[in-house]
């Protein structure tokens, strides 16, 4: 009696010891196996699988032991795996605002999972209406949304080359403070384009101080990337300065030597901007793979002074015979700076006749000098142009900092719209080994949503939510060039976007799953 009852206490541990370690199944939506995983972090990959429930990731470890429940299965085999890339630059607001292209494909081809717009001062006011907007129709990638100082000071000053008024300067901190409570996630400057450039320091300060306040941050193409006016260092220094005074993150948009005057002054602004990091201001930046930059031709043509006003004042001004030669001499420079009329490519104009063709090629169709092709080709018309200003030492220089991110600045016309982060991979990492793999993806990924402020994204960590991105490593490039700058990226094979399936074995499942982040 007494070895019956040992018998059966004995028994009794064991079978709840058994029973006790029989987990309870995991239940997920999908389940992603068999790829080789980065996780935005981290700088070696991993052979783990991933659980998918909603829209944030429950699971991630080794299966073994598991019991895991899935409605849909992934195989990743021969696949990378990682967070969905963030864009910290672009102008795809143009796009999420119209429903037939709210699905933003360009970018979510390239893997981008989530986008920042109203960049370089010219955001969509008032930004309660466009988050409404995009809500109401459905956006294909999540946004971000950045309050722009040139349409905010546009509204309260107007186009003109002046100072702000004391009373005009509060009127524009109560509209910052108004865009910041409808969830924008800080302040954007274009402050070499007019009327953002109209304002001075101190003006960018006070609203940076708003902005500081909120606990948001500062993006700025700045106002000097060459030799127009303050030069590089110059609007470096004035960045910081801002930073400094009004307390709060900068980040400096799609840093670059733009122009035969600054080339291979990269070393320089590397050490300056060190050297505030090391004084405890946050300074980071980010950069599009391209050796031409893209603008307006305007903006990178004409003196600032001469379009104050706006385009009709800039040729009240040009036709007057006393101010023109002023006018055609400055601009004539500028043609210079960008390293002269042939360097600057027409890529989008409404007059398709000249669209490929250089500065200098459409000045000798019109049998002027090209500083006054310039006026006869925009008074009738706008015109976007590709700058092929840059040197690839500088390029280098700057990719391989740790504070320098993957940005696209993508607007129609150039191919980074298309290509930006599979163009980095190919070109950059696979091709000419610039970077690692590792340091692509984390600063494509989880440094992004650390300088912007997104909580619990651009990582695959358990609770967080699940913008995924799974792309072949044999595969994945860009296909746009600047002949033909609209052709979607390749090798990307699913796209998930807050726990939603966007890209299936490489094609748009017409699914619109992205939100605006607010702050």
């Amino acid at each position: 009696m007494h070895n019956f009852s040992r018998f059966i206490i004995i028994s009794s541990f064991f079978l709840t010891l058994f029973f006790g370690c029989q987990s309870e199944p995991i239940v997920v939506d999908i389940l992603i196996q068999n790829g080789t995983i980065y996780n935005g972090v981290d700088t070696n990959s991993q052979k783990v699988s991933i659980g998918i429930l909603v829209d944030k990731i429950v699971f991630i470890g080794n299966e073994k032991g598991k019991l895991i429940e899935a409605k849909k299965t992934i195989d990743a085999a021969g696949l990378i795996v990682c967070p969905g890339f963030i864009d910290p630059h672009t102008h795809s607001d143009r796009e999420l605002k119209i429903p037939e292209k709210s699905h933003n494909l360009p970018f979510l081809m390239q893997g981008v999972t989530t986008v920042v717009a109203g960049n370089d001062g010219n955001s969509f006011f008032p930004t309660k209406d466009f988050k409404a907007l995009y809500e109401k129709h459905g956006i294909g990638t999540n946004a971000v949304l950045l309050a722009g100082h040139g349409t905010i000071r546009k509204l309260v000053v107007g186009r003109t080359n002046r100072k702000a008024t004391e009373e005009e300067m509060k009127n524009m901190e109560s509209l910052v403070q108004k865009e910041m409570d409808a969830g924008a996630f800080g302040l954007t400057t274009g402050l070499f384009y007019a009327p953002g450039s109209y304002g001075d320091t101190d003006e960018i300060i006070a609203l940076a101080k708003v902005v500081a306040k909120n606990n948001g941050i500062y993006d700025s193409h700045i106002r000097d990337e060459g030799s127009y006016s303050i030069g590089l260092k110059g609007a470096i220094e004035e960045a910081i300065e801002i930073g400094r005074q009004a307390k709060l993150p900068i980040h400096i948009a799609h840093i670059k030597c733009l122009g035969v005057d600054v080339w291979n002054q990269s070393k320089d602004i590397i050490e300056l901007i060190e050297e505030a990091r090391k004084e405890g201001i946050d300074v980071t930046a980010d950069q599009y793979p391209y050796d031409a930059s893209a603008t307006g031709l305007q903006a990178a043509t004409v003196p600032r002074w001469a379009e104050s006003g706006g385009k009709d004042s800039l040729f009240l001004r040009y036709n007057q015979a006393q101010l023109r030669d002023k006018i055609l001499k400055e601009t004539k420079e500028n043609i210079t700076r960008r390293g002269g009329p042939d360097k600057l490519l027409f890529v989008q104009t409404d007059d398709s006749m000249y669209v490929g063709k250089n500065l200098k090629e459409v000045a000798q169709i019109l049998q002027l000098p090209a500083e006054a092709a310039v006026y006869t080709v925009l008074k009738d018309r706008g015109v976007r142009v590709a700058s092929f200003n840059m040197t690839q030492n500088d390029i280098y220089n700057f990719m391989k900092q740790p504070w320098v991110v993957t940005g696209s600045d993508g607007n129609s016309g150039h191919p980074r719209k298309y290509g930006s982060f599979p163009r980095k991979y190919h070109k950059y990492v696979q091709q000419e080994k610039v970077i690692s793999l590792p340091v692509f993806i984390n600063g494509s990924t989880s440094k992004t949503a650390e300088i912007l402020k997104i909580p619990n994204r651009g990582k695959l960590q358990e609770g967080y939510i699940a913008d995924v991105i799974i792309f072949n490593p044999k595969t994945f490039k860009d296909i746009a060039d600047y002949t033909n700058a609209f052709e979607n990226a390749t090798g990307l094979e699913f796209s998930i976007i807050n726990g939603k399936l966007s890209v299936e074995d490489g094609k748009f499942t017409d699914q619109l799953n992205g939100r605006v982040l607010t702050k």
